[in-house]
């Protein structure tokens, strides 16, 4: 299959599926998560013009390609209770390899807030060891319905999804924009922090949770008995329980989510 129809509509195809992207962009909830003003003079009438004039006459061709939109949620590796809900806008590359930009919203204010890499099974099964311990696992986001792309027609992203199980990520923080429950930085501050994944249920914060299910109108319960079906495609995976520790309280364990170490 060629990944780049997830991107076009040709996933499913047809006029009806360009209507319908069509329709929700025109019409689809806007929600920023940030949680402070940027420090910052508003922009004098100068630089306005000159922001309207490059956007005339430069070309802006690799962000033209960025787009498939997912919206998930990361905690900081080595700081769990930092959690972050996380606007995606990707480009496919090829069959194994995706890349994404990382905002605090989808609304003309957004902020960006970080990056991510997403390899498949494959690809991660290259690494050397020293090396995965930066790319978390993805099963337990698509299971447990908190990866979602707002706007795809429910077969078109159930398709995606599925293309999806057994891969990994890699991403990177740079601004800490904050969520409904912690307070951000006026501007990016220290060192990019690096993400990980939910692997259990209760470790994301459920007012986090919900607040992106309210504005953005998506049932994740309804997601997940609706990923059912895709679970025996699911692999175990590296990463699981990397941080079991930091959520003693989360034991419940979900159907196509198991720690490589744990099927051994």
């Amino acid at each position: 299959m060629n990944t780049k129809s997830f991107a076009t509509g040709a996933l499913i195809g047809g006029a009806g599926v360009a209507a319908a992207i069509s329709t929700y962009r025109k019409t689809r909830p806007r929600h920023e998560t940030a949680q402070m003003t940027e420090a910052g003079a508003p922009k004098s009438a100068k630089v306005a013009a000159l922001e309207f004039g490059a956007r005339v006459l430069q070309p802006m061709t690799p962000l033209s390609q960025f787009d498939v939109y997912l919206v998930g949620f990361h905690p900081m590796k080595d700081d769990p209770e930092h959690q972050m809900e996380a606007h995606h806008f990707c480009r496919q590359i090829n069959e194994d390899l995706m890349q994404c930009v990382l905002f605090s919203g989808n609304t003309p204010e957004a902020h960006l807030n970080g990056i991510e890499y997403i390899i498949s099974e494959k690809l991660y099964e290259t690494l050397s060891e020293e090396e995965r311990q930066y790319w978390h696992p993805h099963n337990y986001e698509i299971f447990s319905g908190t990866l979602v792309g707002p706007g795809l027609p429910e077969l078109a992203e159930h398709e995606f999804m599925k293309h999806k199980i057994n891969s990994y990520g890699k991403t990177w923080h740079t601004w800490k924009t904050g969520s409904v429950d912690q307070p951000g930085d006026q501007i990016p501050l220290g060192p990019a922090l690096l993400a990980w994944s939910f692997n259990h249920d209760d470790e994301l914060r459920g007012c986090i949770l919900s607040n992106m299910e309210k504005h953005l109108k998506i049932d994740t319960d309804q997601k997940r008995q609706s990923r059912k079906d895709l679970v025996p495609f699911a692999h175990p995976q590296g990463g699981v329980n990397v941080l079991r520790k930091a959520f003693p309280h989360a034991t419940k364990e979900l159907a196509g989510v198991m720690d490589k170490h744990d099927a051994q």
